[in-house]
């Protein structure tokens, strides 16, 4: 059976590119493959500006989508760029507390 493909909406702004994650898990490392593979000209379109991922529908996801999320970072800054993540759900935010990524990423949730 063919994994499903990771469903993203992505909205271009001035200066802010915003994309929602759509799925409820983001579990399966060919999900987050792929995620990467939709990501990256996102993230290269961006460039100087802000990206926001948005994960307000998401309800859990792995420690590889850290990694990716990670990868993303960095690269924004490379880029000269910002980055922030928003609305994590409570199960989450508590693992990027414990993981200490709170120290790294600009998390916002409303």
């Amino acid at each position: 059976m063919k994994p499903e493909e990771p469903d993203i909406n992505v909205e271009y702004g001035m200066d802010t590119t915003f994309v929602t994650f759509n799925d409820t898990s983001i579990l399966e490392s060919e999900h987050i493959d792929k995620l990467k593979k939709l990501l990256t000209p996102i993230v290269e379109k961006t460039k100087d500006g802000k990206l926001v991922l948005n994960f307000v529908n998401v309800q859990s996801l792995s420690s590889a989508m850290l990694g990716l999320l990670l990868i993303i970072y960095k690269r924004m800054c490379e880029q000269k760029g910002n980055m922030e993540i928003w609305n994590l759900n409570q199960n989450i935010q508590k693992v990027f507390e414990i993981t200490q990524l709170t120290k790294i990423f600009n998390i916002q949730n409303n």
